[in-house]
């Protein structure tokens, strides 16, 4: 079993008691990136966290959408300040990424995902400012294009098209094969962190699991009826999927399952939706009768409508893309005190630590028999949906995050490298 808890250790003392600025650099803030979920994803989550253990924290990045801001109301943490470089293209050139330079005032660069665009501008910056690097791996971005089977078809014409037409593949800092090459600098990374065992593994790092706002996602402050009755879902028992359906995160299965069971009262309810394509009509063309939509809601009122979930469901499929995921919707249900149904992958068992009901992956079947189990005693449910919710204060709070990361902080940046570094009072060569 993986333990993801912060280890007691004695706290060395930062200098005056100070704690460093950092700067968390995105490469994508746009509406399909980072800034699709508002206060949800992940690199807003680790400033949040920062913040609350006292640090100063910012973000910065791109964003092919001007200078648009996530609107307030996506956001509980407007306390962070944001600082978004318009590119005109999903390239950005040299004036962009020196404009993205002079935005990062942070003692540490904190690169969210190992891509180019983020880890590879961080190392860029290192090099002249000499400001210490953590690395954030929140997936396996190789893992969509093939994994460790991906190789690039070498040939001089196909190189020559790629690199000198103006839409050539590798004019894509984010490329494949620049991926690939970029695996293989993280060990130069001051810390890496990550949030799952599948991705330590494979990258080494610790383990940062993501925090919810259990303040906000508070089960005691809304009421499941009236809210069922604010979303028309008052005369339905509700299986509810918060996020993006994608192939891999099986929701499939679980339309299939809902076939199997042919109970016209059961819905799926799929909150929010996918920006990249229109695999959620797909879905809703082939199965109209059982998912209900209620589209993008903001991050504020997110808590809401979990309430009106009588299930949340993860049944994520067994694949390298799923596996390497912390799905953020598991600390939704569990911090509204909901029962959840999620499939055996990657650290799903661990995460939920038998506060839930478990289906292998790719079995429709199973997931079938675990809503009739679900129903058939929904008091031993919400029991269950309870001791979730005691789990996450514990372990998948935003308490709980902030003390991690602190403490990789010193331990694998401030300790070891403060000297090497100068990480308070930094100067700048000429």
């Amino acid at each position: 079993m993986l333990d993801h808890r912060p280890k007691p250790t004695a706290e060395p003392s930062i200098a005056g008691g100070a704690r460093p600025k950092i700067s968390i650099l995105v490469s994508d803030l746009s509406s399909r990136g980072a800034g699709r979920w508002g206060s949800a994803v992940r690199p807003f989550l680790l400033g949040q966290a920062l913040q609350g253990m006292g640090y100063s924290a910012e973000i910065v990045g791109f964003s092919t959408e001007g200078d648009r801001q996530i609107p307030p109301s996506e956001r509980s943490d407007t306390a962070i300040p944001l600082h978004t470089v318009a590119i005109s293209s999903p390239y950005p050139g040299p004036k962009a990424v020196g404009e993205l330079f002079r935005h990062l005032s942070g003692d540490i660069i904190y690169a969210y995902k190992l891509k180019p665009s983020s880890f590879g501008l961080a190392m860029a910056h290192r090099l002249r400012h000499r400001r210490p690097v953590i690395l954030d791996i929140d997936d396996w971005e190789l893992s969509w294009h093939g994994g460790d089977s991906y190789r690039y078809r070498l040939s001089a014409r196909q190189l020559a098209r790629d690199l000198l037409k103006s839409n050539g593949a590798l004019r894509n800092p984010d490329h494949p094969l620049y991926l690939q090459w970029l695996e293989r600098w993280v060990a130069q990374a001051d810390l890496v962190t990550t949030h799952n065992g599948f991705l330590q593994r494979r990258f080494g790092g610790t383990i940062i699991p993501n925090g919810k706002d259990t303040e906000l996602f508070d089960p005691d402050r809304y009421s499941p009826a009236a809210s069922r009755a604010a979303y028309n879902l008052a005369n339905y028992r509700v299986l509810m999927f918060p996020g993006a359906p994608r192939p891999y995160k099986g929701v499939e299965d679980l339309l299939t399952a809902m076939d199997l069971l042919n109970q016209p009262d059961l819905k799926l309810v799929i909150v929010g939706g996918s920006p990249y394509d229109d695999y959620d009509r797909t879905l809703r063309d082939r199965w109209p009768q059982h998912i209900i939509h209620l589209g993008k809601q903001p991050y504020g009122e997110m808590p809401r409508v979990i309430a009106a979930a009588h299930v949340i469901v993860v049944p994520q499929r067994q694949t390298p893309a799923a596996q390497a995921q912390f799905p953020l919707k598991l600390t939704d249900g569990m911090a509204m005190a909901k029962p959840i149904l999620a499939t055996r992958v990657g650290d799903i068992p661990e995460i939920l630590g038998g506060c839930g009901y478990m289906a292998d992956a790719d079995a429709p079947a199973q997931l079938a028999a675990q809503i009739t189990t679900i129903f058939a005693n929904y008091d031993h449910a919400l029991e269950l949906g309870r001791r979730a919710r005691d789990r996450c204060l514990t372990h998948y709070s935003m308490a709980a995050m902030g003390a991690g990361l602190h403490q990789a902080i010193q331990q694998n940046v401030f300790a070891k490298g403060h000297q090497r570094h100068n990480i308070l009072g930094h100067t700048n060569p000429p």
